[in-house]
């Protein structure tokens, strides 16, 4: 491998997405009991979950963008009660306030850093996190996300759209994520080597196992400094 660039899948990966979810669902009930309490009565937070759960399956062709799944929903949910637009948007904004108030996985800073200070960084995710919000932008030379691109991992293009933003070809951009699918398949089908970022230990689920695995990023960081320095 001559790897020049390194992509970085975010949820799971920097940090755990699972608690920021319901930190951001309890803020976005919180604020419709304080702004809109019909609302906040009308859909608890299950309640709420459901509905954009159904929003979703209404809308394939927003798979890509949990952003405009997420309005969509809260304007469902206003809409019968009163509730315009902009009540719309101060209530999601208050819900994207929380999704972007991550905790990084205890590994993850300082092995970006390291990694950004050898190879330019691109993130490359399905996920709506901001990195100028959660303070992390200056160490990733691009941003791509499924929901500004249009198309979501595992599809092939937006491996490739990262490969183009960085000026490299696939086979020089190592891309790192957790999932087998969707990061490890999905590289791989898009001629990228691959990391499996394998927090957990868990066994390998897909029919052809990443090039690499690691349990931390700063075992990722490790192997380059030891790869480069060889």
């Amino acid at each position: 491998m001559q790897i020049r660039a390194i992509s970085l899948d975010l949820d799971d990966t920097l940090w755990p997405i699972a608690p920021i979810v319901q930190r951001a669902e309890q803020r976005l009930h919180d604020w419709l009991l304080q702004h809109c309490p019909p609302v906040a009565a009308a859909y608890p937070i299950a309640g709420m979950r459901a509905l954009r759960e159904r929003i979703a399956e209404e809308n394939p062709q927003l798979a890509h963008d949990y952003t405009a799944q997420r309005k969509l929903s809260l304007s469902a949910a206003l809409r019968p009660h009163g509730y315009g637009e902009d009540t719309m948007e101060a209530a999601f904004d208050a819900f994207y306030a929380a999704r972007n108030e991550v905790e990084l996985y205890a590994d993850a800073l300082p092995a970006l850093q390291r990694l950004a200070a050898r190879l330019p960084l691109v993130s490359l995710s399905n996920g709506n996190a901001d990195l100028g919000r959660i303070g992390l932008r200056h160490l990733f030379a691009d941003c791509v996300s499924a929901r500004e691109f249009g198309t979501a991992k595992p599809a092939p293009e937006i491996f490739h759209e990262a490969c183009r933003r960085l000026g490299l070809a696939p086979q020089q951009v190592l891309h790192v994520g957790d999932d087998p699918l969707l990061d490890v398949h999905g590289a791989r089908g898009a001629g990228l080597p691959t990391v499996w970022l394998n927090r957990d230990g868990l066994a390998w689920s897909q029919p052809q196992r990443a090039d690499l695995e690691f349990r931390t990023l700063t075992e990722l960081a490790d192997w380059l400094e030891l790869r480069q320095a060889a």
